[in-house]
């Protein structure tokens, strides 16, 4: 990455030493050399939505030449990504990163902040037919039909957050609301303190591992923004994981909480009688 603020900018200096001299990292390729290219591109505007796929946020923080530059490494390296989704989001300080307004919690779901999805454009970047040099660019009439066709999905499932309510996700917002770490499909870890948000992830299928995060939002910054790349087990999806799909609708969703369950006080005397 190539910091767009100067306080950032040591990171990138330590993440390139790092890189260049660990053994861990022996021939590693760098896409994007600090050393060479000073447009600015952040981490949290890169997010892989498959192998073939990936979409990287034009925003406060990433430069569209950047995100031309890193298209066409991406693209001519045969690396096995196919396409490139831009989304060019508001240079606002509430759409600071693509991942500070949406992520990806099921190969075919996202969270999303509400108003990202008509505040946006989205164009496709891939490889052109004949011209081996060139890039061919395609606009998308809307966020939803990108991703679906990049995806190859009908239509992406988009769970918004606050539970809908625009209040409560502007509020939930501040406190990175979706910005969440999948770690296996449909589980992924978020803050406890975004109740709305979190409470329509598991009605709509999804597990949530719950933070306190009361110390690490002060940084501004959700899980997947104060996380370190994650290598995950390759596997086939299984059917448990597929069952949001086929959910009975009468069906209860993921379990709350601890904090969020209720118990009856008089049982849980009961049973500690019991117990002695």
């Amino acid at each position: 990455c190539s910091m767009n603020t100067a306080a950032r900018r040591r990171e990138a200096v330590l993440m390139n030493l790092v890189l260049n001299n660990h053994p861990c990292f022996t021939g590693t390729m760098l896409l994007y050399n600090t050393d060479r290219y000073q447009m600015p591109i952040e981490g949290g505007d890169i997010l892989v939505l498959s192998k073939k796929v990936v979409a990287i946020g034009c925003s406060q923080r990433t430069s569209t030449h950047a995100v031309e530059y890193l298209a066409r490494q991406i693209l001519n390296m045969h690396l096995g990504f196919e396409r490139v989704m831009a989304v060019h989001l508001p240079p606002e300080r509430a759409f600071m990163h693509l991942d500070t307004v949406m992520t990806m919690v099921d190969p075919e779901t996202f969270v999303i902040y509400p108003r990202v999805i008509d505040a946006c454009a989205v164009v496709e970047i891939k490889r052109h037919p004949t011209q081996t040099d060139c890039l061919a660019y395609r606009q998308h009439d809307s966020l939803r039909s990108a991703f679906s066709s990049a995806l190859g999905i009908g239509d992406v499932r988009m769970i918004l957050s606050g539970g809908g309510d625009s209040r409560t996700a502007a509020r939930e917002q501040w406190n990175d609301a979706t910005n969440t770490l999948c770690v296996a499909p449909g589980k992924v870890v978020v803050y406890n303190r975004n109740v709305a948000t979190n409470r329509k992830l598991r009605e709509s299928g999804i597990e949530t591992i719950e933070i306190e995060g009361s110390e690490l939002v002060r940084g501004r910054g959700g899980p997947r923004c104060m996380s370190m790349p994650l290598l995950r087990a390759e596997r086939q999806r299984s059917s448990e994981s597929m069952q949001w799909r086929h959910r009975d609708p009468e069906a209860p969703p993921h379990p709350a909480p601890a904090q969020e369950q209720q118990q009856d006080p008089k049982s849980a005397q009961e049973r500690q009688r019991g117990a002695k």
